[in-house]
């Protein structure tokens, strides 16, 4: 719509007519309500679609050629639109009365994403343009309340190419470190590490979601990876909401709970007995003493959860990335405000089903655990405490097991040197003499090398007589050097194990294309080929051992489907094939036991869920109507108004009100049914927990 200009009440008269004006005082184009609203639920639907690509189409449809000032003015019109629709919040954190005890009051996934980038626009050679303009919704946790923590983490005096910034002990050449997935994790690396390209103002975000997926907090990253003081930020917040009894999945739980414990946090996170996790799909990256302590799995209390939420929030929310990489910061973070708006409203509408699906599932599991449980506990004399005992005797074991020390590595360097001059002294003369007398010298070379290798180790070990070959501290150290052979083979078999498991994941991706398929078809042929030749070397090291291990065969690798599974074969010094718990049908029964403990847990927080939902349900509809009739007497524009804005709230209220009497109607149900009371009175804004 353009006109001549308008009076100094023009913004008022085209808001009357169902317009809003591109300038504040004296608007020359003004834009429909309709088409800004069409827009909105275009742009949250699909957030690729951006007001350029809006603004092109207008100018198609209204046969007019595009100009980039269009887009300008488009904007500021939206602005104001998004600006009037502020603040359309409803309570969700509903705790009733006499509700069973549960081991986490509530439950949150924790994670960062570097896909959110915003452009420096100084690279262009241009000013930034001052927008003092604030984020409008409480997602946001502001840059000077996640600075408060920028020094809790201290810089260690190390080498900056070591990412190994846990307090371990590193491991001489050739050997492998103790238990730590420190390495596995860029994020879990030093903070000196962590930094991004100058280019970026805001590089990437930093948030919380609950167990349903609903966004709770978020924080920018600001020119710098994913540093600790954003995840200590996020908790910070979460502590002071929500109180005690929380439980956080993080994919570096494990590592970054020793820095929450040695942050300014640390006290109160004890006090408010705050549990950090692993989140069930990173969780299968981490070695196998760390899943016992931290995987979902083994945790008492956490259920079904799995602690992805994040992860399923930044698959929707990476498409924002082409819309705001070279937006203003306030442009940025409105558009994710509205994409998360309209993700907490989606996922609000599918609420109910989640709480279905969960119910269903959880039931199911129970039936086949159970059945499952009772066959294998009768066929191998099981009870229950001997399962709980099966993975406290393998925690143990692997608590027990460290890298030898110092003077031992040196020891069983000692005993290769040692078989090498050997070798020399009887190999290699005698070859040059049966073949050529010209290489004698370099024979003789390589025996006076080993030999001065010998003596400076000697001389190491305060070593007053050589070893001899065969004698009982050769053949002590001997051992020990084959199992750093045999652990070396292990850890190149497990390399090309992983890259097979993740190429054939990537193999089954619908974002994959026709060459990239080809590609890795090929390199999945290729890596058959290479993980039999590793098998064999593995085998061969692994008879070398005394006593022997077990062989591994084809067959055996297609059925690991956690890479901890390997570690129980690299760390082992003492035979385990003894041991109860290392047993597969003691394994397969201890982790049924344990899926079927969080399955009846699942079915617990559930039932409070069913009631939590249907009792918010009521109290908001009941608030509502009373305060619609109140308007229609004192305001009936508004009163209708209202009336209508609530017409959609209302019909997915009553969706849900189906779905949770279908569930109360399940065989297995155990909840209690109908409503309850709402033990705080006081509105409580945030999650569904």
């Amino acid at each position: 719509m353009s006109a001549e200009p308008l009076l100094d009440d023009s913004s008022s008269t085209l808001i009357y007519h169902g317009y809003i004006g591109c300038a504040p005082l004296y608007p020359t184009a003004a834009i429909s309500l309709c088409t800004l609203a069409a827009y909105r639920q275009i742009h949250r639907s699909c957030p690729r679609f951006s007001i350029q690509a809006q603004v092109k189409s207008l100018c198609f449809l209204h046969d007019t050629p595009y100009r980039p000032y269009l887009n300008a003015q488009f904007s500021a019109a939206y602005d104001v639109y998004l600006e009037i629709l502020h603040r359309v919040k409803q309570p969700c954190f509903y705790k009733l009365e006499d509700e069973p005890a549960l081991e986490f009051d509530w439950l949150v996934s924790i994670d960062g994403n570097n896909s959110l980038k915003r452009w420096n626009s100084t690279i262009y050679g241009s000013k930034p343009r001052i927008d003092s303009r604030k984020a409008r919704s409480d997602y946001w946790i502001d840059t000077c309340d996640v600075d408060r923590f920028k020094d809790e983490v201290k810089t260690r005096e190390r080498d900056t190419n070591d990412d190994n910034w846990e307090d371990e002990t590193i491991a001489a050449e050739g050997t492998t470190p103790a238990f730590s997935c420190v390495n596995r994790w860029r994020n879990a690396g030093p903070e000196t590490r962590k930094k991004m390209f100058s280019v970026f103002d805001e590089s990437g975000i930093f948030i919380a979601a609950c167990r349903h997926r609903f966004v709770v907090l978020a924080c920018d990253m600001i020119q710098s990876g994913e540093l600790a003081k954003y995840p200590l930020a996020i908790i910070d917040k979460l502590l002071a909401v929500y109180g005690k009894n929380g439980g956080c999945a993080y994919d570096i739980g494990c590592a970054f709970s020793k820095t929450l414990t040695n942050s300014s946090l640390g006290m109160r996170a004890g006090e408010l007995d705050f549990r950090l996790m692993v989140g069930a799909f990173h969780g299968h990256a981490h070695n196998r003493k760390c899943q016992l302590d931290w995987h979902p799995m083994y945790i008492p209390g956490t259920g079904h959860t799995e602690g992805e939420g994040c992860e399923h929030i930044f698959s929707s929310s990476n498409e924002l990335a082409r819309s705001t990489r070279h937006a203003s910061p306030f442009h940025r973070r409105q558009t994710i405000e509205e994409h998360f708006s309209f993700w907490d409203t989606d996922k609000y509408a599918t609420l109910s089903n989640f709480i279905w699906n969960h119910y269903r599932e959880a039931l199911n599991s129970i039936q086949t655990l159970t059945a499952e449980l009772a066959v294998i506990k009768a066929e191998l004399s099981l009870t229950d405490d001997d399962l709980v005992q099966f993975l406290k005797d393998e925690r143990d074991y692997l608590d027990g097991l460290k890298l030898p020390p110092v003077r031992d590595q040196l020891c069983i360097r000692y005993v290769e040197v040692l078989d090498e001059l050997t070798q020399r002294r009887l190999e290699e003369i005698n070859n040059a003499l049966a073949q050529a007398r010209i290489r004698v010298d370099s024979s003789y070379a390589k025996l006076q090398h080993a030999e001065g290798l010998v003596a400076h180790i000697e001389t190491q070990l305060a070593v007053d007589q050589r070893w001899e070959i065969g004698g009982p501290e050769y053949r002590r150290f001997k051992e020990e050097a084959s199992l750093g052979k045999y652990r070396t083979a292990l850890d190149e078999l497990e390399r090309l194990v992983v890259m097979r498991l993740f190429e054939l994941s990537k193999l089954s991706l619908s974002g994959t294309g026709y060459k990239l398929r080809q590609q890795l078809g090929k390199a999945l042929q290729r890596r058959s080929d290479a993980i039999r030749n590793a098998i064999n070397r593995y085998n061969t090291q692994a008879a070398a051992l005394n006593p022997p291990r077990s062989k591994i065969s084809w067959k055996d690798i297609a059925d690991y489907g956690f890479v901890a599974e390997f570690d129980l074969l690299r760390y082992s010094r003492n035979d385990i094939r003894s041991s109860a718990w290392s047993k597969p049908g003691h394994r397969e029964a201890t982790t049924k036991f344990f899926k079927l403990c969080r399955a009846r847990e699942e079915i617990t927080r559930l039932n409070v869920e069913v009631r939590r939902l249907r009792t918010a349900i009521h109290d908001e509809e009941r608030h509502m109507l009373t305060v619609i009739q109140k308007l229609q007497v004192s305001d009936p524009h508004l009163g209708c108004e209202l009336q209508r804005q609530h017409r959609s709230r209302a019909a997915i209220n009553a969706m849900h009100c189906y779905r949770l009497n279908r569930i109360e109607s399940l065989t297995g149900f155990s909840g209690v049914r109908g409503v309850g009371v709402r033990a705080d009175r006081a509105a409580v804004h945030g999650m569904f927990e």
